[in-house]
This record gives C-alpha cells, sequence and structure tokens, in this order.
C-alpha cells in the first residue's frame, strides 16, 4: 500500500468517523453521522472534506469538516493521533489558511455586510457552494432584497483579485463587479443575471452561439498579459497521468502511454490574455442565450487560446457522460463548439489539447468519491484516448488533402 493510499483509508474508513466525533465532540456537539465529499492528494500528504450531521445545542446541524494527515498540518487546527501519525482536523468555517471564512460562515456578519451594501436589513441564509479546504472557498448569501456571493482565499490574494474584477470589468467583460473586499480574504461580488450554461444544458433552454464564447474571450484586456502565469493543460499532462496511476495502478502504463503522445505531438499557440478555467459551469446566459456573465476569474492571464476552448469542449465531453439523460444535447452543443472553435486554431492541436484536458478530469469521481469511482475514471481515460484518436483523423485527412492537390498539381 502507498503512503497515499494508507493515509486515504485513514480519512475515509471507519477511523475518520472516531477522529471527527472527537473534534466534533471537543466543540460541545455530538455527531450523528458523516460522508467524505472531497479528497486532495498534495505535498506528500492527503486532505478530506467532510459533510457531517451534528447536534448541536439540541438542533441538527449540516457542517463540513476536513481532516488531513501527512505533510505538514497547517497552524490552528486540532492535532489528534501520536508521535508516529498526527491528523488535524477542523471545521471549514475556521479554515486555518481562509480566516475570511469566519465571516463569510457568520449570519450576522453577512446580515450587516448586505445592509452596507444597501440590500436591506433582516435574516440572510447561507450557503456554501464550494470549498477547496486550506485554499478557496464560495458562499452565495441570500437576502430579503437580493443575493451576494462570498469569495473567500488566502488574504495575501485578495487585493490582487479584486483589482482583476476591477479591470475586467471596466474592459467589458462580463465578469462580478467586486464591491469591495476585507484584510481577512474576504471578496464581495454582485450577483450576475441569468443561468450558469450547465443548468440551460440540462433544463433545454436556449444557448449562446459559440461564436459569442469566442467573443467574450476576445474581449479579455491586454493588461491581463502582466498578470502571473498558469500552467497550461500541455504541460501538466503527465503529472495528470501520474494522477490517475496513483488513484487506479492498473490504468498506469495506458495513462502514462497516454500522455507521453499527447505531448510528443503537440505544440503551443501565441500567448494571449486567456480565462484558464473556461467551462460551462463559468459562463452565464440570459432567457434568449445571449452570454451575461463569466466566473472564477481568479486565475485570468497570458496563456494559450488552446486551453480556453479545449477546457470547454472537454468538460462538455465529461458532462456528457455524467449527465446521460442529456447527454444527446450536451453532445450536439460540444460538436457546434468544436466545430466554431476549428476556424479559430489548429484542429488537430485543438483535439490534443482536449485530451489533455478530459485526462485532468479523470481522477474528479475520486477527488469527490463518487460512488463507481474508479470505473468513471477508466471512462475517462477511453475518452481521453478517444480524443487522440480524433487528432489522428485529422492528420491523416490533411495528408490526404494535401496528396490530392498534389497530383492535381502534376496532372
Amino acid at each position: 500500500m502507498t503512503e497515499d493510499s494508507a493515509f486515504l483509508e485513514l480519512l475515509t474508513g471507519g477511523a475518520a468517523g472516531e477522529i471527527l466525533a472527537a473534534a466534533v465532540g471537543a466543540g460541545g456537539g455530538e455527531l450523528l453521522s458523516w460522508r467524505a465529499d472531497q479528497v486532495d492528494h498534495h505535498g506528500g500528504g492527503t486532505t478530506v472534506a467532510y459533510r457531517a450531521e451534528v447536534l448541536r445545542d439540541s438542533v441538527v446541524r449540516s457542517e463540513v469538516f476536513c481532516a488531513t494527515a501527512g505533510g505538514a498540518l497547517p497552524d490552528g487546527v486540532a492535532i489528534l493521533g501520536d508521535d508516529e501519525l498526527q491528523v488535524g482536523v477542523w471545521a471549514a468555517a475556521a479554515d486555518p489558511l481562509l480566516p475570511g471564512m469566519r465571516a463569510a460562515m457568520n449570519p450576522a456578519a453577512v446580515s450587516a455586510l448586505f445592509e452596507n451594501c444597501g440590500l436591506g436589513k433582516g435574516e440572510v441564509g447561507l450557503k456554501l457552494l464550494s470549498y477547496r479546504p486550506l485554499r478557496r472557498a464560495v458562499v452565495e448569501a441570500t437576502g430579503a432584497l437580493g443575493r451576494l456571493y462570498l469569495k473567500v482565499v488566502p488574504p495575501a490574494k485578495v487585493e490582487a483579485l479584486h483589482d482583476r474584477h476591477q479591470l475586467l470589468t471596466r474592459a467589458g467583460v462580463p465578469a462580478p463587479k467586486s464591491l469591495g473586499w476585507s484584510d481577512d480574504g474576504l471578496l464581495v461580488l454582485e450577483n450576475l443575471p441569468g443561468k450558469n450554461l450547465r443548468s440551460v444544458l440540462r433544463s433545454g433552454g436556449p444557448l449562446p452561439d459559440p461564436s459569442e464564447l469566442v467573443r467574450v474571450l476576445d474581449a479579455l484586456p491586454a493588461e491581463l498579459l502582466d498578470a502571473p502565469r498558469r500552467t497550461s493543460w500541455l504541460e501538466r499532462t503527465e503529472y495528470y497521468a501520474r494522477s490517475v496511476g496513483n488513484v487506479v495502478p492498473e490504468l498506469a502504463a495506458s495513462a502514462a502511454e497516454l500522455a507521453a503522445k499527447i505531448v510528443a505531438e503537440s505544440n503551443s499557440g501565441p500567448i494571449v490574455p486567456v480565462h484558464s478555467d473556461f467551462y460551462e459551469a463559468q459562463v452565464f446566459v440570459d432567457a434568449r442565450g445571449s452570454v451575461t456573465g463569466l466566473l472564477d476569474v481568479d486565475t485570468a492571464g497570458p496563456g494559450d487560446r488552446l486551453d480556453d476552448l479545449a477546457c470547454l469542449v472537454g468538460h462538455l465531453d465529461v458532462l456528457a457522460q455524467v449527465l446521460p439523460r442529456h447527454a444527446s444535447a450536451i453532445g450536439a452543443y460540444s460538436a457546434h463548439c468544436l466545430s466554431t472553435f476549428d476556424r479559430h486554431v489548429d484542429p488537430r492541436q485543438l483535439r490534443l489539447r482536449v485530451a489533455s484536458v478530459v485526462l485532468s478530469l479523470a481522477t474528479g469521481p475520486h477527488r469527490v468519491q463518487e460512488a463507481g469511482w474508479r470505473q468513471a475514471t477508466r471512462e475517462r481515460l477511453l475518452l481521453a484516448e478517444s480524443w487522440v484518436e480524433a487528432a489522428d483523423r485529422v492528420n491523416r485527412s490533411r495528408r490526404l488533402q494535401e496528396e490530392g492537390i498534389h497530383h492535381v498539381s502534376n496532372a
């Protein structure tokens, strides 16, 4: 058993319940039930997030907890175990590297924030939409007169993120307007009109023409070229293959072989402003199918346009696997996007980059501890292989066309 496997077994098996029960009990509560919700392997250690039902002050609440083992344990967390193996445990609302969570998950503090933003007094509802322990979180806050989104990042990053939102909105990019930030890493974002593209694909509503998506990317301002560059999907391809092998060892050889082929046959395009995580959940559209918003601009900066276009197509193809009832509609829209994007970038390189994106998503079912995650990982690896085969078909078609032109010219 590898070290990662040992940590995973500790943090998702029966011992995890004992660890959580001890942590909840120390805070005056009683653990009623729990389930592992997210797994992250990092720096020699493993961190797991849990959804738990807790009895506290005679009220049953749903709460999020985290536990980490291996690697350096963050300061400010409860430490359980002995000298041989220690486990750090914390509630999401007390994330040691995200101090803004204390305010973002506090109804009284958020209620005061709503009043300061002119959204009225009274109670607010809070929903933790996403949470990557020690990294970032998004909380949806709803009051009587409106809705805000609270993004929590490490304090050292929040001012730059506020500035990036301002830069994009000034340039006409439909990113959420930042209403301000706090020293503890809390960024306040306005609510955007419409629904995200993923929801529209599920409901069957009007979809944006892919050319409009390209125009949104074209509107990204040149000033983003001065931002830090995020590593390309292509540059991370071999890392993703190793990740697949780590979680499903019998797939290690085929994942490595696939990654080697992608890397050997891929080229990078020119450096331009990119979103860096451009997929259907990040795009908001209105009832007519027009784009009204672009979310999660944290990593927008210099990069390869292939990455943004491939990211969308790759996510759509994986989404079709996840939502088989809607696979036909999703597949049709993915094909429409692909044919449009082919007019803007090299079609063969686009398909190779889509393969990298799909490979990056192969361990997603394991990360969220989805039932049947081993088979889902295998299916995503096969999907990535199919995109490399599609790139090969483009290459063969080109050769045939070139040979045809050559024969005609010699006739």
